[in-house]
C-alpha cells in the first residue's frame, strides 16, 4: 500500500531546454504567418470567396474539440467515480486547457484584423452561435482552473466531485455549441443537421484521449518515469468505444442525408465525385483514422503500449481528415441558391470550389499546437501534475477524500 506522489520535472537537462526553444521557434513562426497574412490580406492564402474557412479553422476546431476530450479522463475519476484514472486527472485538466487556448490563439489570430476580436467581446448577437461560444470557451477555462485548484490543494479535495460534475457538463454544453455552428448553418448542404452536435462529443471524446495517451507516454518517456501497460490497456479500449461511436454517427449522417432527396448531390460530391475532399474522406478520415485504429485497439495480442500509442497517431491523422471534409468539403460543395435548378453566372455559382492552403496557413495552424505544448511543457515543470510513478497500478481505492490514494501495488 503506499500513497501516490505528485511531483515536477526536476533537473536541468538540455533536452528541456531545447524542447522550449523548438516550441518558440514554431510560435514565432506563427505569429509572423498571422501578420504575413494580416499585411497582405487573406487572398495570399488558399481561402477565397466561397472557402472562408480554411487550414487555421482545421487545426483551430481539432484544438479546440480536443480541449473537451482531453478532460475525459478527469471526468470519467470524478464523475463516474473510476479511482484509477484519478492520478490523471491534474494532467488531464491541464491538457484541457492548453488545447483550447492554442485553438482559440489561432482562431484571434486568424481573424485578420486583431481588433476584431474587441468587437466580438463588445457587441453580442445572442442569435448567433458564436456569440454564445465566447462564454462557453472562456467558462470552460475558468471552470476547469478551479477544478485543478480543488485538485492540487487538499482541503478543498472533498470539492473535486462536485466541481468536477460542472466541469463535465459544461465541456458536453462547449462541444455542443461547437458542432452547433454547423448544424445551424441552413445555408450549406453539408451542414444544417441536428446529428452535428452529438456527431462532435463523439468526436471529441476520441480526439482528446488519443491527445492525452500520447502526451501521457512522452512525458513519462522524456521525464524516466515508470508508466504501467494496465493505465494504456484501459486507455486504449476506452478510445476503441469512442473510434466506433465516431464511425457511427458518421455513418447515420451519410443515410441520413441519401435517405433525404435535396442531399444527394453534396452527397455524392462527398462520397463519389469529390476528388480530393472523397480521398481525404474514405482514405484518410475513414481508413486511417477509424478503421486501422478500431483494428488495433481491439486486437487481443497487440501490444498495449505499441497499438496505443500507433492508434493515437492515426486517430489524429484521420481527425484533421474529418474535419477538412466537414470544414473544406461543406465549403467546397456550391450553394444552392435555386434548389432544383441548373445555376451558373462569371460569379462560379453552381461550380465547386477550390481550395489549396498555402505555408501561412499551416505555420499559424502549427503554432496553436507549440502553444498548446508550450503550457503543458513549462507548467509540469512548475507544479506537480505528474504522479512520480505510475508503475504497476492494478487498481486504486480512495483512502478518504479527494487526490490522495491509496494504490495497490
Amino acid at each position: 500500500m503506499k500513497e501516490i506522489l505528485y511531483q515536477t520535472t526536476h533537473g536541468r537537462n538540455v533536452g528541456y531546454y531545447l524542447l522550449l526553444a523548438g516550441l518558440l521557434c514554431v510560435i514565432g513562426v506563427a505569429l509572423y504567418a498571422a501578420h504575413y497574412m494580416d499585411v497582405n490580406g487573406h487572398h495570399i492564402t488558399g481561402m477565397n470567396n466561397q472557402i472562408v474557412w480554411g487550414m487555421p479553422h482545421v487545426f483551430a476546431i481539432f484544438l479546440i474539440v480536443a480541449a473537451s476530450g482531453a478532460l475525459n479522463v478527469a471526468s470519467i475519476a470524478s464523475v463516474f467515480g473510476k479511482i484509477d484514472y484519478k492520478p490523471l486527472g491534474r494532467l488531464s485538466g491541464l491538457l484541457a486547457i492548453a488545447l483550447l487556448a492554442g485553438g482559440l490563439a489561432v482562431l484571434v489570430l486568424d481573424l485578420g484584423q486583431p481588433d476584431r476580436l474587441i468587437v466580438a467581446m463588445t457587441y453580442y448577437n445572442f442569435k448567433s452561435i458564436f456569440a454564445w461560444n465566447i462564454f462557453l470557451y472562456t467558462g470552460f477555462i475558468l471552470v476547469v482552473a478551479v477544478y485543478l485548484w480543488m485538485m492540487f490543494e487538499r482541503r478543498f479535495n472533498r470539492y473535486s466531485k462536485p466541481i468536477g460534475v460542472f466541469a463535465f457538463i459544461w465541456r458536453f454544453i462547449l462541444t455542443t455549441g461547437t458542432g452547433s455552428i454547423f448544424g445551424f448553418l441552413v445555408a450549406r448542404q453539408a451542414y444544417d443537421a441536428a446529428i452535428m452536435a452529438p456527431l462532435f462529443i463523439v468526436m471529441s471524446l476520441s480526439f482528446g484521449t488519443a491527445v492525452f495517451i500520447l502526451v501521457l507516454v512522452v512525458t513519462y518517456k522524456w521525464t524516466q518515469r515508470p508508466l504501467s501497460d494496465n493505465i494504456l490497456k484501459k486507455l486504449r479500449k476506452l478510445n476503441g468505444i469512442f473510434i466506433a461511436a465516431v464511425l457511427y454517427f458518421v455513418l447515420a449522417y451519410h443515410l441520413t442525408n441519401l435517405y433525404a432527396t435535396e442531399h444527394h448531390g453534396v452527397e455524392r460530391f462527398t462520397l463519389l465525385e469529390g476528388g480530393s475532399i472523397t480521398f481525404v474522406f474514405w482514405v484518410v478520415q475513414i481508413l486511417i483514422g477509424g478503421v486501422i485504429p478500431l483494428i488495433l485497439l481491439f486486437a487481443r495480442r497487440a501490444n498495449p503500449r505499441v497499438s496505443a500509442i500507433l492508434a493515437s497517431c492515426l486517430i489524429i491523422i484521420g481527425a484533421f481528415g474529418q474535419l477538412y471534409v466537414i470544414i473544406i468539403g461543406g465549403q467546397a460543395y456550391p450553394l444552392q441558391l435555386f434548389p432544383g435548378m441548373e445555376v451558373s453566372s462569371s460569379f462560379y455559382d453552381g461550380v465547386a470550389g477550390i481550395y489549396s492552403p498555402s505555408m501561412p496557413e499551416f505555420g499559424l495552424g502549427f503554432g496553436g499546437i507549440a502553444m498548446a505544448l508550450l503550457i503543458v511543457v513549462i507548467a509540469v515543470r512548475v507544479l506537480p501534475f505528474l504522479p512520480a510513478s505510475l508503475a504497476n497500478l492494478e487498481s486504486t481505492e480512495s483512502n478518504s477524500v479527494g487526490d490522495t490514494q491509496i494504490a495497490r501495488v
